[in-house]
């Protein structure tokens, strides 16, 4: 199948690099913001593990004391505005992800399909942002952006291709500043992550139960993302037994699900399902995820943001 779209890939090859000739001729304009932005994404298409990305880097950021602002297009959201993320808001208006971000972080967030009109909207909200992180973006080249991250899972780049025939959204290698691998086989040269299930699950309520209790019976998990096997076999690795695994298309927003009647099982989720299944099923159990660069990653951000706000009179560090 792969050899039959190859020629369709090539024609898409073409209508990218077409799009960022323009970009890079300025017929095509990218809208420069007044502070360091940091965009995290993928040259592979499907879960690679951006999100977990986002959140570390923001609570590193925050915990050196900066004021750290998130922007993101809200994927899957059923509006289509520029609006900010609240701890109120409805994950199907705001994006399944940016509600994660924001509840994981605090840290202020925008969604809208213009980047750079979601950062100036953040920065006239909260003026005092000295840094903005871009969930995704790698591609939205209407932004400019001083440090780009590309993440990759242990998937590298697949066949090599190009969409449709294989998962690149463009070619690699490209340049960027840094590369981060969060699967455990990294494909290639990079910075690595340690990455696991947290040892305990999260109610609606804020209740807390520990795996290791969970693990005495059958449970029931259930996974709306790119790789729902990935959450699965995660769980069992932590010694649960999955009597029934749930798989729904990534950002699904469960409108069209109800929860199995009387099946007596606990129902375990991820935590960016949680914030929008709570709704449907109260008494699931979000398993949170625990990602953690190396200290090397950390040390190569700080290093390039603290070099980028002496060059251009950043304030960000």
């Amino acid at each position: 199948m792969a050899r039959l779209l190859w020629p369709v890939s090539l024609l898409f090859g073409a209508l990218a690099g077409a799009r960022r000739a323009l970009y890079r001729r300025g017929w095509k304009k990218t809208e420069r913001l007044p502070v360091p932005v940091i965009v995290v994404g993928n040259v592979i298409a499907g879960g690679a593990g951006k999100t977990p990305v986002v959140m570390a880097i923001v609570k590193h950021l925050q915990a050196r004391g900066l004021h750290v602002g998130v922007v993101s297009r809200g994927h899957g959201r059923r509006t289509a505005d520029c609006r900010e993320v609240l701890a109120d808001s409805d994950p199907r208006d705001v994006g399944d992800e940016p509600a994660l971000i924001h509840r994981a972080t605090g840290a202020p967030l925008f969604v809208s399909r213009r980047r750079v009109e979601a950062g100036r909207a953040l920065l006239a909200r909260h003026p005092d942002t000295q840094v903005i992180v871009s969930d995704d973006g790698l591609q939205h080249l209407a932004m400019a952006r001083d440090i780009e991250i590309c993440v990759f899972d242990d998937r590298g780049v697949g066949n090599g291709w190009l969409l449709p025939a294989g998962p690149l959204r463009e070619h690699w290698p490209r340049a960027c500043d840094l590369v981060l691998h969060t699967g455990d086989r990294p494909a290639f040269v990079g910075h690595t992550a340690q990455r696991g299930l947290a040892p305990e699950a999260v109610g609606s309520d804020g209740r807390r139960i520990a795996l290791t209790a969970l693990a005495a019976e059958p449970v029931m998990a259930l996974a709306a993302i790119a790789r729902p096997e990935a959450f699965f076999q995660m769980l069992r690795e932590r010694g649960l037994t999955l009597a029934q695994t749930i798989a729904l298309p990534d950002h699904d927003d469960f409108e069209g699900w109800k929860p199995p009647a009387d099946t007596g099982l606990h129902l375990l989720c991820t935590e960016k399902d949680a914030v929008k299944l709570w709704r449907h099923a109260p008494d699931a159990l979000a398993v949170p995820l625990v990602f953690v660069p190396e200290s090397s990653f950390f040390a190569a951000l700080d290093a390039r943001l603290a070099k980028l706000s002496s060059a251009d009179g950043y304030q960000a560090a």
